[in-house]
């Protein structure tokens, strides 16, 4: 019963990730063509809680759906203990979180309403 709600957590995280990759990879297009400087961008990124939202939001669902996938390979492919694969999968949620996390509150210049950093 576990292994099946974690299979549908990390479809679910997945179907949420597939158009946040999609709009992110459309900035980075955009940005680069209009051959906006990291300043521009970062100005824009701080200015709109929209953005802060989207990547915390994608920070998030990163965070939890690359612990899990790499827990099945464990598990699977690697003959690694279901325990063990738990405790890294763990270990990998908690460090990819935190340092999104951080990254993201770097972006705000640390608060949410947007702010020099």
């Amino acid at each position: 019963m576990v292994e099946a709600k974690l299979y549908i957590l990390q479809r679910l995280t997945a179907a949420f990730m597939a158009p946040m990759v999609v709009g992110h990879l459309l900035t980075i297009l955009y940005a680069t063509r209009a051959e906006l400087t990291a300043a521009a961008i970062l100005a824009r990124v701080q200015s709109s809680p929209w953005l802060i939202v989207f990547y915390t939001a994608f920070v998030v669902m990163v965070a939890i759906h690359a612990p899990l996938g790499l827990r099945k390979i464990l598990v699977e492919w690697g003959r690694l203990p279901t325990r063990a694969a738990n405790l890294i999968a763990l270990v990998l949620f908690v460090l990819f979180l935190g340092m999104g996390l951080r990254g993201v509150w770097a972006l705000t210049g640390g608060s949410i309403s947007g702010g020099a950093i």
